[in-house]
């Protein structure tokens, strides 16, 4: 009966969408991967530098602490950079494979860590897998899969993503320091071994003009099985449009100059990509979960670090699976007007309740038990509706075919570097001016962005990854 029920259903289980489902959640393992590696900082931050919980022979100072934090960022640059360059020039799968090498090494270093340097260097490599994949993961499963459940497939870059950071705090926090690689190294490897099964996406195979592999990819994710001569015709004429639009695009140029850079199309592109970067991380949601236990303790709040940390790992996953069930069915703009009109509404009100524990006498004690988690489960659970989830996939949409893939490294190159600004810049901004003040902040930051989403961002639900359309 669940057998009947998937195959007649709307959504991403029907039959014909059955391999691109599989092949999309293959290669969001290595997100997993990541998103363990980012979730076990935190908690092993915190015994790295209390000298009698720390299970390695050096103590961690506050100030190396914040580079650990900030050095992911600046690997995510050069892994944006780096499979930026290497997306075109080696193709989409073999950056796959790439991907998974450094976050192999990432490992490898925490087990082996005998000074801070290694730390150091082990946080840069995982910021080039996190980087990496935010370019290579999009587009690989936007050229896969058909545009009616684009959305929902390439949100489950940011569910895996989410789920893996949930994972990777529950071990850090309960299990040895040098158990964790072992436990956890054989994933990226399973990854490599899976990804053998799904060949290099038809687009890509098309500007290569392999015409003869590009049929066979299609034929693969499409799941075509000709079983009558109408099969066989629908089929052609798929595959037909494809690579009249695919070889349109090529026609222009085989070589992506700055000239492509410089069209009116592109630059309205890029500005609202660059856009998308800028309320996605001064909205503030990935500052408030690297510095969860310090914006509580600010707040004088009676909930242990761990059940916060826990807590806010399981509503992130809940806004992702919401935004992966709503994303294809209310379209992607609707979600980031929802998601930032209610983040600054959240970020406001926890400003205030911050302002009242912060600067005033009144007695928050029949609340700071709960109250302050549940703003921070409602901003969390808002941005995970919309701004971090549907942020990839309109930029992969918004993008013309052309300059999809220097176009996505370019925007997610700025996302790294906006994000190191904040994470750098938002404990001193916290100290300097407040807890309440920086939540504010925050709050107009999302309310820019609700205001720049409703006036300028267009609605890409359904639009063809394979023509420009302007």
């Amino acid at each position: 009966m669940l057998l009947n029920l998937c195959k007649n259903s709307e959504g991403v289980f029907r039959a014909e969408f059955r391999t691109q489902l599989l092949a999309a959640a293959s290669v969001t393992i290595i997100t997993f991967c990541h998103g363990i590696g980012l979730g076990w900082f935190a908690p092993m931050l915190f015994k790295l530098q209390t000298p009698a919980e720390s299970p390695l022979d050096f103590e961690v100072t506050v100030e190396q602490g914040s580079w650990m934090g900030a050095l992911v960022c600046l690997g995510g640059f050069t892994g944006n950079v780096l499979f930026g360059q290497l997306l075109d020039l080696i193709g989409r799968k073999a950056c796959i494979y790439c991907l998974a090498i450094p976050h192999i090494c990432f490992w490898c270093l925490v087990y082996f860590a005998q000074s801070i340097e290694y730390l150091y260097a082990a946080r840069f490599c995982g910021g080039i897998t996190g980087g990496g994949t935010y370019v290579v993961i999009p587009i690989f499963i936007g050229e896969i899969v058909d545009p009616t459940i684009r959305g929902r497939l390439t949100s489950l870059f940011t569910l895996t993503l989410n789920s893996g950071m949930l994972t990777g705090c529950t071990l850090s926090s309960n299990v040895p320091y040098h158990i964790i690689p072992l436990l956890v190294i054989s994933m990226p490897l399973l990854f490599l071994l899976i990804e053998t099964y799904f060949p290099e996406t038809p687009s890509y195979l098309l500007h290569r003009a392999q015409f003869e592999k590009a049929e066979k990819s299609f034929m693969f994710y499409q799941g075509h099985k000709p079983e009558a001569k109408q099969d066989v015709d629908k089929f052609n004429a798929k595959f037909t449009e494809l690579r009249d639009a695919v070889m349109a695009q090529k026609s222009q140029t085989d070589d992506v100059t700055w000239r492509d850079f410089f069209s009116k199309r592109a630059i309205h592109a890029l500005s609202m990509g660059i856009m998308l970067m800028v309320i996605n991380v001064f909205s503030g949601s990935f500052a408030l979960l690297n510095y969860t236990s310090s914006i509580f303790v600010a707040i004088k709040t009676d909930i242990h670090p761990n059940t916060n940390t826990t807590i806010i790992g399981v509503v992130q996953i809940v806004g992702t699976i919401t935004a992966i069930i709503l994303v294809d069915r209310y379209g992607r703009k609707m979600l980031l007007m929802f998601s930032t009109a209610s983040m600054g509404i959240c970020l406001a009100t926890f400003g205030m309740y911050a302002f009242f524990a912060e600067e005033t006498s009144v007695d928050l004690t029949p609340y700071r038990s709960w109250l302050p988690l549940l703003f921070m489960a409602l901003i969390i659970l808002s941005a995970n509706v919309g701004v971090i989830p549907v942020t990839f996939v309109v930029l992969v949409e918004i993008l013309p075919a052309k300059i999809r893939s220097k176009g996505a490294s370019i925007c997610l190159s700025l996302l790294s570097v906006f994000t190191f600004i904040l994470i750098k810049i938002y404990p001193p901004f916290m100290e300097a001016f407040g807890l309440s003040a920086t939540m504010w902040a925050c709050a107009a930051c999302a309310a820019l962005g609700l205001f720049y989403i409703s006036i300028f961002l267009p609605e890409t639900k359904g639009k063809s990854m394979d023509k420009d359309n302007a």
